[in-house]
């Protein structure tokens, strides 16, 4: 056999087995269920002192509610003071209606084996979100088109480590901007079978999201049980606008899960310090989440903080840091003593190209997030570019790190097998285990497998190209691409779907706004 005969031969034997193990773990592993000690850096007595704060905000300062009237009305008639569009609450208000929500529902998806439990001792992984640019290593960076939508729903459908399909994923310029939410969720129905999310750019497109749904689920499944979850951002400091008000109101009425998320980068959005910053994500957070409980209480909701730094020489946005950490960590357990499930985290850097700086920001979100007990990790895989671009291989590479962050989270196990000791009295001393009945008994499980590291001597490595982990991340995407296979979809509701897009999309003319 030819040497480049025997390397093919190595990369289909360790593909054909990478594919066995990771179809393996994802039927195994729906969610993580942490097995893990909760990272508290936040002490009780902090925490008052940041409720104490975030009381007096809400009570002196308070939050605006912009063009929209309804809004307005509805805090007025529960009690808050509403004096033009700003709005202030009385002391421990938004608490009490905060009691209402369930502290952990499940989410179905398509497939019930696909169901997602948020909130407890779980932690949901999804995708990249919001992207308007894509990249790879052969076209470089671009405008994301549908096509790279449907790519990378595909690829957190292949990847085991994913329990989410998402939402917006990147952005598919190539559409009009109020139609393409159609083609974005019907790709979530077509193209998985996984968990999704909804669209939130305008009421109208909340309400499609949901009758789309309701095609696939039923009328009464949808309304008695959560089939989508959406992210609401809050326009840091104080801030709601009607668009994302909107789309608040048709989810939690349909009782679909909102994840009320500010979104602030410290030090423009937010005091620099962490206290400071703290306060206010629990004031603008409070605020949308109890919103849901008035227009349906008892619908799902999720206390979200997307919350990092800024540089304060360039401004530029920073991710990875211990302020970052820390206002993560200090967030989640907020969330728990309001009674909550927790969304933050994810895979974030700042980095353009996934490179070194793009491995160490994202690893240290990723097991901060792990660690702090973050129920529903967004942006996952794929985040590059402070969040402007999706990476085809940094999405592969973030999915390894998350199959690293599933067995860290099981943490040490010790059933008899795990003990071990029949292998070491086999061996004894001075002997070696690779024989032993214990390792041929666990040898295929023993140890986390990367898909992505290369392990081998400097020989073999340069022998099987001398391919760095971003060319090995290349070709491990259109791999995963090209053995795809679609999940099964019932003929009929595929038909009754494109049949309501189509006579949506004819209702009114393409616009880009």
């Amino acid at each position: 056999m030819s040497e480049q005969a025997e390397r093919a031969g190595r990369r289909g034997r360790a593909a054909r087995t990478e594919k066995r193990r990771g179809a393996e773990a994802g039927a195994s592993i729906p969610y993580i269920s942490r097995n893990l000690p909760l990272l508290n850096i936040l002490s009780d007595e902090g925490a008052e002192v940041i409720e104490a704060n975030a009381d007096r905000l809400l009570a002196e300062i308070g939050l605006e509610f912009r063009d929209d009237p309804e809004t307005l009305k509805i805090w007025k008639d529960a009690g808050a003071d509403v004096d033009g569009e700003r709005v202030r609450f009385p002391k421990g208000m938004l608490q009490e209606l905060v009691k209402t929500a369930p502290a952990q529902f499940t989410q179905h998806a398509r497939n019930p084996a696909r169901n997602v439990e948020i909130g407890g001792n779980n932690t949901v992984f999804a995708p990249v979100y919001g992207p308007p640019f894509v990249t790879d290593l052969d076209r470089g960076r671009r405008y994301g088109t549908i096509e790279d939508f449907r790519n990378f729903v595909k690829l957190a459908y292949a990847s085991p480590w994913l329990h989410h399909s998402g939402g917006t994923v990147c952005e598919p310029v190539d559409l009009p901007v109020n139609k393409r939410h159609f083609d974005m969720v019907y790709s979530h129905l077509k193209y998985s079978d996984k968990p999704f999310m909804g669209s939130v750019t305008a009421p109208e497109r909340a309400e499609d999201s949901v009758a789309m749904a309701r095609l696939v689920f039923g009328d009464q499944f949808v309304d008695e049980n959560c089939v989508m979850i959406q992210l609401i951002n809050a326009n840091s400091p104080l801030v709601y606008d009607a668009t994302m008000l909107g789309a608040l109101k048709v989810y939690a009425a349909a009782n679909q899960a909102c994840i009320v998320s500010p979104f602030i980068l410290a030090g423009a959005m937010s005091p620099v310090t962490v206290a400071g910053t703290l306060a206010q994500v629990l004031a603008e957070a409070l605020a949308g989440c109890a919103l849901t409980q008035l227009v349906r209480p008892g619908a799902p909701v999720v206390f979200g903080a997307f919350v990092s730094s800024i540089s304060m020489q360039s401004g530029a946005p920073t991710f990875g840091s211990p302020e970052g950490t820390l206002l993560l960590n200090g967030a989640a357990k907020l969330a728990r003593r309001a009674g909550l499930p927790f969304r933050s985290g994810g895979s974030f850097t700042a980095s353009k190209t996934p490179d070194a700086q793009s491995a160490q920001e994202s690893t240290q979100t990723i097991m901060a997030t792990l660690l702090s007990g973050v129920n529903f990790a967004l942006h996952a895989a794929g985040w590059l570019e402070g969040g402007l671009c999706s990476s085809y291989e940094k999405f592969v590479m973030d999915a390894d790190q998350l199959g690293m962050m599933h067995v860290l989270a099981k943490g040490i196990d010790l059933s008899q097998e795990a003990q071990a000791m029949d292998a070491l009295a086999e061996v004894g001393p001075g002997g070696h285990f690779l024989g032993a009945a214990h390792t041929q008994r666990n040898f295929e499980t023993a140890f986390y497998r990367s898909a992505i590291a290369d392990n081998n001597s400097y020989e073999q490595w340069s022998s099987d190209g001398g391919l760095d982990a971003g060319m090995r991340a290349n070709q491990r995407w259109k791999q995963m691409l090209a053995s795809y296979e679609a999940p099964p979809l019932d003929p009929a509701v595929d038909e009754a779907l494109i049949a309501f897009m189509a006579r949506r999309k004819a209702e009114f003319p393409d616009s880009n706004i």
